[in-house]
């Protein structure tokens, strides 16, 4: 069933004039179940390539125990556990030797819901799974492209993959069917599953956890919907515009999208090189140029903040001790302070070498999800987290990326992350709570870190091709005094 890989194809590809980046190329595309786009902004040092997946031969969906494995002879079901499954599929995959084009020329794209952590461990299940949405969708594309963003270049991969009956698989053929028109938008009002009040409530509980000894620190997050109508990748589109990041990702599931825009790296790896680069603490930028000289300074030197960052690094030095070598697990760099366009966050980089013969998902059993997303004790964390919050998760604080075929792989920490199912769009804002945390000021963090997508629902009406966008909102709004 599970077939292989026998070439890999890879040219020059010369886009039309106008191109920016692959956001425009991947516009035709936007609309073809599991076409994906990992999309790099800014001018970080991870944020160097771009890469866009189309026309899959195999596709891999989890939910629970049944996994569903869709191919070119067939679809066939497992109940099992889906880490293993997708252990065996990836060890058939796997290619000799270094990837053809860096970083990425074959190998799975997709994503990793928050809630396989269940698969992990033995957790509750409370809070309530209301969009029913798989936890794992990753697509084997036999087309890609990639784009060099520091040399500008781009480059066409083609897979050619052999079946199970030793059947090749070319894929289709020709680059651009489709349709390049970008539709508007409309959006509906915003509502959160907290109120105010209740998230106040539940900062207090974690304290007095931390106080009677269970843990040092919880992430609590609230998720807000609204309706969405029209074009979403409009909207994608008007997000990385406003607030370019290194790890903004637009997810086709077929029957549902996913809308990252994330900026923290969970996992990169490239032979036996890993590395994670968590984020704890958070300013808003300043209106004038001395506002945010003073919040920059206030970010590097509150101890608050920085007793936030050093406990995730302690944690995740622990889990990346467990797939590398003895003492090769190193803090490269610890409290960068990094500028995006609505706030500064803290980043440390943690390394480490990784032992011969560790697969992927060694790794994601070792790490996910993410120490700087749960708290730690992560464990005891996420049990508190279960409890406290109303919904399951889903993709948010998950993971989305790639995972190679030439042990390499990049993953994303799946925060500033949207799901639009039925009509409706749903996002989840959070921080890390910790005894020294002040309950408004945690409340008043997941808005400045949700500012840029309120802003453009804060329209309330549509924005089309070529149509300015008149920004009506100063300051972040107000979630409504009732829950959804």
């Amino acid at each position: 069933m599970f077939g292989r890989i026998v070439d890999i194809q890879v040219a020059p590809y010369f886009p039309p004039a106008g191109v920016r980046d692959l956001a425009d190329l991947f516009q035709p595309r936007r609309h073809q179940p599991y076409a994906m786009l990992l999309l790099s902004g800014g001018e970080l040092d991870c944020a160097g390539y771009s890469l866009m997946g189309w026309d899959p031969f195999l596709v891999l969906t989890a939910k629970g125990r049944r996994v569903l494995l869709k191919g070119p002879t067939g679809e066939k079901e497992y109940q099992a556990d889906p880490f293993g499954v997708l252990e065996e599929l990836l060890g058939s995959l796997e290619l000799p030797g270094a990837s053809p084009l860096h970083p990425f020329s074959a190998g799975g794209m997709g994503f990793f819901a928050y809630d396989l952590k269940n698969h992990l461990e033995r957790l509750p299940t409370t809070a309530v799974d209301d969009l029913r949405l798989p936890e794992m969708v990753l697509t084997f594309p036999r087309r890609l492209l990639v784009h060099d963003r520091g040399e500008n270049k781009f480059w066409a991969l083609r897979v050619i993959y052999e079946d199970g009956s030793g059947r090749l698989q070319a894929g289709e053929e020709g680059m651009w069917p489709g349709d390049n028109t970008l539709g508007t938008y409309l959006v509906g009002a915003l509502k959160s599953n907290f109120t105010r009040p209740a998230y106040l409530q539940a900062i207090r509980r974690i304290r007095d956890y931390i106080r009677q000894g269970d843990v040092y620190q919880v992430n609590l997050a609230q998720r807000f919907s609204f309706p969405l109508q029209g074009e979403a990748y409009n909207l994608f589109r008007r997000l990385f515009a406003l607030n370019p990041a290194p790890f903004y990702a637009y997810l086709n599931c077929r029957d549902f999208l996913v809308l990252s825009t994330s900026m923290e790296r969970f996992l990169y790896r490239q032979g036996d090189y890993l590395e994670t680069r968590p984020i704890k603490g958070t300013r808003p930028r300043g209106r004038t140029p001395e506002e945010d000289a003073a919040l920059r300074q206030e970010l590097a030197l509150s101890p608050k903040d920085d007793a936030e960052l050093s406990m995730i690094v302690d944690l995740l030095r622990n889990d990346l001790g467990k797939v590398c070598k003895a003492r090769t697990v190193k803090v490269k760099e610890h409290k960068r302070l990094e500028a995006y366009q609505n706030v500064y966050h803290l980043v440390s980089i943690v390394t480490g070498k990784v032992r011969p013969d560790t697969s992927h998902v060694d790794i994601l059993r070792a790490t996910f999800p993410g120490g700087s997303i749960t708290g730690c004790p992560k464990i005891r964390a996420m049990e508190i987290i279960d409890e406290l919050e109303p919904q399951v998760r889903h993709v948010y604080c998950g993971a989305i990326g790639y995972l190679g075929c030439h042990r390499n792989l990049d993953l994303n920490v799946a925060i500033r992350t949207a799901i639009i199912s039925k009509g409706e769009a749903h996002f989840a804002v959070g921080g890390g709570v910790v005894y020294d945390s002040q309950e408004e000021e945690e409340y008043d963090e997941t808005l400045h870190k949700g500012r840029t997508l309120f802003r453009l629902i804060e329209e309330e009406g549509k924005w089309g091709e070529g149509q300015g966008v008149k920004v009506l909102l100063q300051s972040p709004p107000k979630p409504p005094s009732q829950p959804v």
